[in-house]
């Protein structure tokens, strides 16, 4: 009996390096839109959220708003200044956050290099 041969040619074989360029196709985005949507969701809320800890503490409202006036014997806190400070460092961190984002989504570009 003669043996089998293989329909494979020697340049077909499998290498240690892992498959040819030739052999890999590129995969498409899982990207919907309802990802995008999500991405700008978020990044507006962050820019909100941040600009609003950032300003507000410094305005004439942060001494006259509820929380201020719930503990009483917090006031000494609640107008501390360094207090002021750590809810607008806080804005910065979600501005921080949003601009990252907006970085980010560059991964929803269509780029096609060739």
């Amino acid at each position: 009996m003669m043996p089998i041969r293989s329909s494979r040619t020697d340049n077909a074989l499998p290498s240690a390096e892992g498959p040819t360029p030739e052999a890999v196709t590129p995969v498409p985005s899982g990207y919907r839109w309802y990802h995008k949507m999500s991405a700008v969701l978020v990044v507006t809320f962050c820019v909100e959220i941040g600009l609003f800890l950032l300003i507000f503490p410094w305005t004439d409202y942060w001494e006259a708003n509820y929380f201020g006036q719930l503990a009483p014997k917090l006031h000494l806190y609640w107008y501390n200044g360094y207090v002021r400070g750590a809810v607008s460092g806080l804005g910065a961190v979600n501005l921080y956050i949003a601009l990252m984002e907006v970085l980010r989504l560059r991964r929803f570009a269509k780029r096609s290099r060739r």
